[in-house]
């Protein structure tokens, strides 16, 4: 089904549409250490400002593209980010992707998820009620 699959989903890479569209109107800027490739058009839109988008190198998952990107993306800066940012420091860590809806999510105790046992109620709770 690859075709297909290219033709009408957009949650799994990029659409026909996209790609082409990067390959007739876009210029490739860069690529970050995940595989995401960047592009901004060829033409600015009418009120100057110009086109930028992202091209996932699997699937399309916006808390994949590093922040650097998301500022270029925003127009948050003119350059690419290579030539925006400082070093990295050394306190930096690397990209995890999103976890939740995973089993690697964070469940908290009492969670339905880790069997549901909360503590129990340690009888401080006075109800409020309007009158008082």
């Amino acid at each position: 089904m690859g075709i297909l699959s290219k033709i009408f989903t957009w949650w799994d890479g990029a659409t026909i549409g996209t790609a082409l569209n990067s390959w007739r109107h876009g210029e490739k800027v860069g690529t970050d250490a995940q595989g995401n490739a960047y592009f901004r058009a060829a033409k600015k839109l009418p009120d100057g400002r110009e086109r930028r988008w992202v091209m996932y190198s699997g699937a399309n998952d916006s808390s994949r593209v590093p922040p650097e990107w998301h500022g270029w993306l925003h127009g948050s800066f003119e350059g690419v980010p290579e030539s925006n940012l400082p070093p990295a420091r050394i306190w930096e860590v690397d990209y995890t992707p999103n976890a939740t809806g995973t089993a690697a999510a964070y469940r908290p105790a009492g969670a339905l998820e880790r069997g549901g046992k909360r503590a129990a109620a340690t009888g401080d709770y006075e109800a409020w009620s309007p009158g008082d």
